[in-house]
């Protein structure tokens, strides 16, 4: 009964706190004039009310478009039917934004941490209890949280607009009708769109806002509660968060990025935080006026001031000498001054420890062939030539492990290399550098994507040792990432290999006996649909954490996470709490990437509210260390026929004919790479044609999300759950679901993205010639999902356990409706032969549609 209390309060609260209001503010926003067409807000309405009533009955986007300007505008000229298109999706895209800042507004009174999940709670409850909190002290000593931010193109808010939502949020919050007034109007003069590409740079400073303006803040606070806890029980406190960065770094199929990039993003992270650090010291200078601290004080100012703002000086990490300054001023005011505004000091000095010199480490990452062919080039030349026989790359992997030797070597390079190669050995000699001026932190981790053999990482390795790295100084982490179902299924052997092997051996000993292992769920499940997907990674986590802790080695899981179910992304946190003893689960490492960004961490409240989630996801399934009944024999042998029959259901699906054409004819797969959102091309072939295996696995989803078919996010389920109803397996597998929380979080996250599908909208398709029959086998699967799922779950509707989250999407998915409709026209008018301006005029009208629906579905790309 608790529960149903609080989960009526919460909706409560949510209309009246975000329905209610934004329907208020919503019909302000309306009568704003904006640019040339001073009836669209009038006309919005009647076009909203429009698209709902055509889909109701069935009718073609073109046609419902079509049948509104005839009804209610005068409009017979294609291009001011599409100019007036477009100005409705500029209303619908702030919309959304209306919609966020309303929704972030009311964060605090919709989200409330559960109190026995925290370090404070769990710490009181074993005050007396001896044994418990020596427990408590342990697990804390090797508990830890990286969230690395990454470039990935699902992130459209630009930073301007980003900062007008944190200030219309604000206004919200304070009921500040005069500053809501000016932001709305500022929101649609302001543009959301980029009129090119941005480079790899322009990325790294449009994340480095969340770094500036949450992060900084929100980790620190979490921090300092931590350390009031521990310090309240006479335990020693422990730095917990660190903070990752891609933006520069992350050359995996990105040829925009070059060692240079990656030094200019380390400097410019580098920047950011003094400015951040002498922001918060001119509020301790402007306290502090006392006797005894001027020289200290004086001190800090030059330092401050010369590394957040002069670009000339030279750099070098001054960490020590900072916290040395502070802790002198905090002994003079704890002798002389009563303590008086010493938790001003403390508070920088706990944003030093955390942040040091660098704000995020920044993570190198390049694909194994790409490495293999630099390895290959490095060996053509003095003295390397010398170590391996001509037909090296030909030999067996066992012939090649024998062979590797970890020579220190300078190599005297005659020929000139191509680009990738030159850029990675040049980023290897860079990335010393970076240590020197940040500290060895800032730059640390090298990532091998697409990693299938030992001898990726161990060539790696000696590609460190060729170019300007030594053995006993070789301070990188070398992180092997397993992304396919195949690569997950060998990779525990692999790590066995590495791990016996005497230099990786010698080498992880110097790094403290810690292995990173990253792990990617977008293009696993790209490979193999959704269960798979999940149950490969479950596995490999299982046979990988065994291996590990057979060589004594802590591993810690970098989880490769995208914004949606169908890239791993969903209720987060209620995965590591799921986990159970059999997986490593104290270093939790995961990507934060896309909308997940600003709809999870936009604000310093959402980001503290997510990390605690975390952290407390941690420490719950670290003390209570349950057994993962997925492992019994018996219920890992039907997961692992779901498992299967799901994987045949996808791989038959993705090998249908039809089945790319699809996508890029009735979705805006091939138009993606115009939306100007990203350094990275969409897809890996550059200009070749359309293959499944070249095409991203965020274009991938976006396309199906686009599409509002979200096939990767579920198909697979309903087959898999019917042929075991079928098999008399169905109280089996009633049973898991209802004893194993990791299964349960795998339906949720599930049923989440069948709630932001709707086959309504392309039932038009099923009469379609060309691909009627398709359609069918897709909304098929669907509809046998959502029955089996349900059947399972006991719920009357999808996310029936979610009342806030089920009416924030479906609040969400009305909004942009009119926009999904109008990417259809503009992609079905495309079929036809339109002139060379109104083709661009199209497309142009299909791409803007994208940034409204991605943003309005907050983890849907």
């Amino acid at each position: 009964m608790p529960k149903l209390r609080l989960t009526t309060q919460r909706e409560s609260i949510f209309n009246n706190e975000v329905i209610s209001k934004f329907e208020l503010f919503n019909s302000l926003f309306l009568t704003l004039p904006f640019y040339k067409i001073k009836d669209t807000g009038t006309l919005l309405p009647l076009f909203f009310k429009s698209c709902e009533e055509g889909i109701a009955n069935g009718e073609k986007p073109a046609q419902i478009i079509e049948e509104f300007f005839a009804k209610y505008t005068s409009y017979t000229d294609p291009k001011d039917i599409v100019d007036l298109l477009f100005r409705f999706i500029q209303y619908i895209e702030r919309q959304v934004v209306l919609f966020d800042a309303v929704e972030d507004a009311s964060f605090t009174k919709l989200n409330t941490t559960d109190e026995q999940s925290t370090l404070a709670f769990i710490l009181k409850k074993n005050a007396d209890n001896k044994p418990m909190l020596s427990k408590i002290e342990k697990l804390i000593d090797e508990l830890s949280l990286r969230l690395v931010l990454t470039a990935h193109p699902t992130q459209f808010y630009p930073g301007s607009v980003l900062a007008i939502i944190t200030d219309l949020t604000k206004a919200i919050r304070d009921n500040d009708l005069t500053s809501m007034n000016s932001l709305l109007q500022q929101l649609g003069k302001t543009p959301f769109f980029n009129k090119k590409s941005p480079t790899p740079v322009d990325e790294a400073l449009n994340l480095a806002w969340f770094l500036e303006n949450t992060f900084y803040f929100a980790a620190a606070n979490i921090q300092e509660e931590i350390d009031q806890n521990l310090d309240e029980y006479n335990l020693e406190t422990k730095k917990i968060l660190e903070l990752g960065f891609w933006p520069g770094g992350d050359r995996d199929g990105n040829p925009n990025i070059h060692a240079a990039t990656t030094l200019e993003v380390s400097k410019m992270l580098r920047q950011i935080l003094f400015r951040c650090y002498y922001r918060d010291f001119r509020v301790i200078k402007r306290r502090i006026t006392f006797r005894g601290v001027e020289e200290n004080i004086a001190k800090l100012h030059d330092v401050l001031y010369l590394n957040a703002f002069d670009q000339t000086c030279e750099l070098h990490d001054i960490s020590d000498e900072l916290r040395d300054n502070l802790n002198k001023i905090k002994e003079t005011l704890l002798a002389e001054h009563e303590g008086l505004f010493v938790d001003l000091v403390n508070d920088l000095i706990r944003k030093i420890d955390l942040y040091g010199n660098y704000f995020a480490s920044l993570d190198i990452r390049q694909d194994s062939r790409v490495l293999r062919n630099v390895h290959t080039y490095c060996r053509a030349n003095k003295p390397i030539s010398s170590l391996y026989p001509a037909d090296y790359d030909k030999l067996s992997e066992a012939e090649k492990l024998a062979l590797i030797s970890f020579k220190e070597a300078t190599v005297v390079y005659t020929s000139e290399p191509d680009a990738l190669t030159k850029d990675t050995i040049e980023v290897i000699k860079e990335i010393k550098g970076i240590q020197r001026r940040n500290g060895e932190k800032a730059c640390h981790r090298f990532i091998i994507s697409n990693c299938q053999q030992a001898s990726d990482i161990l060539q790696l390795i000696e590609l460190f040792l060729w170019n300007g790295w030594s053995k006993e100084s070789l301070t990188i982490d070398f992180v092997p990432l397993f992304e396919t179902v195949n690569d997950l299924k060998g990779a525990a052997a692999i790590m066995d290999t590495l791990y016996s092997n005497p230099f990786y051996k010698a080498h992880l000993a110097s790094r403290g006996n810690k292995q990173d292992i990253m792990l990617g769920y977008s293009d696993s499940t790209k490979d193999g649909g959704y269960l798979m997907a999940n149950w490969s990674i479950f596995n490999g986590k299982t046979s990988l954490s065994a291996v590990s802790a057979k060589h004594n080695i802590q591993l810690a899981f970098f989880d490769g996470r995208g914004g949606p179910p169908a890239r791993g992304g969903g209720k987060t946190h209620r995965f590591y709490a799921s986990m159970g003893k059999e997986i490593a689960n104290k270093n939790m490492q995961l990507t934060v990437q896309g909308q997940t960004i600003s709809s999870q961490y936009g604000s310093v409240e959402s980001a503290e509210f997510n990390i605690e989630q975390l952290i407390n996801a941690g420490l719950t399934s670290g003390l209570k260390e349950k057994h993962n009944i997925l492992l019994d024999p018996e219920n890992k042998t039907l997961l692992d026929e779901m498992a299967e029959e799901s994987y045949k259901a996808f791989v038959d699906l993705r090998e249908h004919p039809l089945f790319v054409s699809y996508l890029e004819k009735l979705s805006p797969l091939k138009l993606l790479s115009q939306a100007n959102i990203s350094s990275r091309p969409v897809k890996r072939n550059g200009g070749g044609e359309m293959k499944l295996e070249d095409l991203r696995a965020i274009s991938f989803v976006t396309a199906w999300s686009m599409l509002k078919q979200n096939v990767p996010g579920f198909y697979g389920m309903g087959t898999a759950l019917k042929n075991q109803e079928k098999a008399g397996n169905w109280d089996k597998v009633l049973k898991v679901y209802q004893d194993s929380d990791y299964l349960k979080t795998i339906v949720d996250n599930c049923m989440m993205s069948m709630s932001k599908s709707d086959f309504t909208i392309t039932a038009h398709l099923a009469a379609d010639k060309e691909f009627g029959a398709f359609w069918a086998q897709l909304h098929n699967e669907f509809e046998l999902a959502k029955e089996m799922l349900l059947k399972l779950s006991g719920q009357p509707t999808l996310m029936a356990n979610y009342p806030v989250d089920k009416k924030s999407i479906a609040t969400r998915e009305k909004i942009i409706l009119p926009l999904v409709l109008i990417q259809h026209f503009a992609l079905e008018k495309l079929q036809h032969d339109q002139n060379e301006k109104d083709q661009h005029a199209l497309e142009k009208l299909a791409v803007r549609t994208v940034f409204g629906i991605v943003n309005a579905g907050r983890n849907l790309a």
